[in-house]
């Protein structure tokens, strides 16, 4: 995550209040009752102070017990008011502030979850996450407490200085001598406090990545696997270190300010009790008055404090809006054309015709700040090397079509133009004799169903992880879907049934069940064209004639793309495509590829004469056994 430095010397963009304002209109009626009962607290702030007042120069020297108690119940009623105002204050702040963070996080998230795959293979989850939540928090601020604490502050200093004004010129005079005292600490020290407190960020931004990262159930078995808790430990001692030690830093530096600003303010209360107390015993000052004075000066010295801080607190929220708006207005590289059409009642054809493709630069798909780690800004903005160098083929509806390969040749790659999830460099990928570009993304997601080789389920039930691909699917049909994915008896033997929690990614189940519950989820869908990637690479042989099974009714009248890995599953296909080095180097059936002598039949070969040679092996080794026995 890129720095954020100091607050204070962070350049923001023309134009940000104007869109801050934007997010804060609806609530502009609040806001504005919100300013009202602020001058209406700074008025009722200082009404106390002048009942005592009267309470020690008029009714105790007159001994008036009817005034004394009318003045007590009049205190006693300002404070009942002042209370039932900020409750009232307290709510328009809270509901105007959570509206915002509500607001913020929704238009993040609907924004966040339609940028492309790109962008969430380069962006450290833990980093976009401060921005949904810290920078979030912190751009609610700039509207609420910090708007509404500016007027306050700013309100009780005029109220106040012109109430003591009133009662004693040469007194609210002096009082005004020992300004210097806190302005200049608060200056001096509050800018180091706001650098400390942006590193804190950092830092604590730092942690949580490695937390997020680690206490993952992916993150959490590697670590287990490999036995780095030592080494996990010790990152992690290092980065709450530094939290630690930022923590003694602030701490430190706050209570230095704060001892600065109780100097400064028995200062100027001893001044005044000094000056007050001769005019006094001179018989020009009630005794009453200095004592109004007293209480006067604390709401005179924390708003004057406060007011001193307040542009580096404006620039700091003011900075969390523009990283909260930097991740709003980052473009979606995949986007609808203007007149995009629906696929209605897809037939399920698909043709790529001269695709060239490579993998978008940085730029165009990542913002570098949330990108934690990365160090070569060279490299960030340098172009890809091509991955797809013309590729041409058609899959006919209802057609199976297999793409095999070495890795990295760009099988993966060919399959995940059909659902764009990247758009084509060159070339077209089209539809039904549609581009892809030229048709609805939700009529496209409609049309296609992918069964990947790393399943993904949420944490949830096994009925909410099937019913995600259609809602309002009954439960005959969920069930229905499950015997046909071959998962219906295994969920049957539950405890719970469809309401089995599977786990944080599905991990309670084993691979082939994540599988056939993909499946499933498949049937539900209903799509016309079916991408297969490598559904049975890592499989055991009882769970691939399972699932191989099941596919046979997923492909059932359905045109697939296949990505296969093991040659012997797709000997059927309609066509094959031998992919290399980004081109179709050779296609056709199985057995045309066979007699064509090429990268097919070395592949084929290879895997069938290593199967051969590893069940010799195994035989070398439990004959003899099975002799001596």
């Amino acid at each position: 995550m890129q720095p954020h430095g100091d607050a204070a010397s962070v350049k923001l963009p023309k134009g940000l209040i104007r869109r801050i304002l934007v997010f804060a209109r609806p609530y502009r009626a609040r806001l504005v009752l919100l300013m009202v009962i602020i001058f209406g607290m700074s008025g009722l702030a200082v009404l106390n102070p002048l009942l005592i007042k009267i309470i020690i120069d008029e009714a105790l020297p007159s001994r008036d017990l009817g005034l004394l108690t009318r003045l007590s119940l009049a205190m006693v009623g300002v404070a009942a008011l002042t209370g039932v105002v900020a409750v009232g204050m307290r709510y328009l702040t809270s509901s105007i502030g959570e509206g915002l963070i509500y607001d913020l996080r929704v238009a993040l998230f609907s924004h966040v979850q339609r940028l492309p795959i790109a962008f969430f293979t380069r962006t450290q989850t833990g980093a976009l996450m401060s921005r949904l939540n810290n920078d979030v928090i912190g751009a609610q601020r700039a509207v609420t407490e910090t708007t509404s604490g500016t007027l306050s502050v700013a309100t009780d200093l005029i109220v106040t200085a012109a109430t003591m004004f009133a009662l004693e010129p040469r007194l609210t005079l002096a009082s005004l001598v020992v300004l210097p005292l806190f302005i200049l600490p608060t200056r001096k020290v509050g800018k180091v406090l706001q650098g400390l407190v942006q590193q804190r960020m950092e830092r604590d931004a730092t942690m949580n990545n490695q937390m997020t990262e680690r206490f993952h159930v992916g993150g959490a078995l590697l670590v287990k696997l490999f036995g780095n808790y030592a080494s996990e430990s010790l990152r992690f001692s290092k980065k709450a270190a530094d939290v630690r030690d930022i923590g003694v830093k602030t701490a430190m530096y706050g209570r230095v300010l704060f001892m600065s600003f109780t100097v400064a303010s028995a200062i100027g209360t001893a001044l005044v009790y000094w000056l007050g107390g001769r005019m006094v015993i001179r018989g020009t000052l009630e005794i009453g008055t200095i004592v109004a004075f007293s209480l006067y000066l604390t709401r005179l010295f924390g708003p004057i404090t406060g007011l001193s801080n307040i542009p580096v607190e404006i620039k700091t929220a003011l900075v969390s809006f523009n990283r909260v708006f930097e991740v709003l207005d980052f473009p979606s590289s995949i986007r609808e054309r203007l007149g995009a059409v629906d696929l209605v009642r897809p037939r399920g054809e698909v043709e790529f015709d001269d695709v060239w493709f490579r993998y978008p630069a940085g730029p165009s798909v990542s913002i570098p700040s949330l990108e934690e780690g990365r160090v070569d800004a060279a490299a960030f903005d340098d172009e890809p090397q091509w991955v797809l160098k013309g590729v041409s083929f058609r899959i006919e509806p209802g057609q199976m079509v297999a793409l095999v390969g070495p890795s990295g040749a760009g099988k993966s790659t060919i399959s995940a133009l059909v659902p764009r999830l990247y758009d084509t460099t060159k070339g077209s990928v089209r539809m039904d004799g549609v581009d892809l570009k030229d048709l609805t993304l939700q009529s496209l997601a409609d049309a296609v169903g992918t069964v990947p080789q790393d399943v993904h389920l949420f944490h949830d039930t096994i009925r909410a992880n099937l019913a995600y691909a259609r809602p309002d699917a009954s439960e005959e049909e969920i069930v229905e879907a499950t015997k046909a994915a071959q998962i219906y008896d295994l969920i049957q033997s539950l405890p719970d049934g469809l309401d089995t929690m599977v786990g944080e990614r599905g991990y309670r189940l084993s691979g082939g069940e994540k599988q056939r519950l993909a499946i499933a989820r498949l049937l539900l869908k209903d799509p016309a064209v079916v991408i297969l990637d490598e559904a049975t690479a890592h499989l055991d042989s009882e769970s691939e004639l399972l699932i191989q099974r099941a596919l046979g009714r997923v492909l059932q009248g359905r045109s697939s793309l296949v990505i296969a890995h093991r040659l012997s599953t797709i000997t059927s296909a309609d066509e094959i495509l031998v992919v290399d080095e980004g081109k179709i180097v050779e296609q056709g059936n199985h057995l045309e590829l066979l007699r064509g002598g090429g990268l097919y039949e070395d592949l084929y070969r290879t895997q069938f004469e290593g199967a051969q040679e590893r069940m010799e092996a195994v035989a070398d080794e439990v004959m003899p056994q099975a002799i001596d026995l």
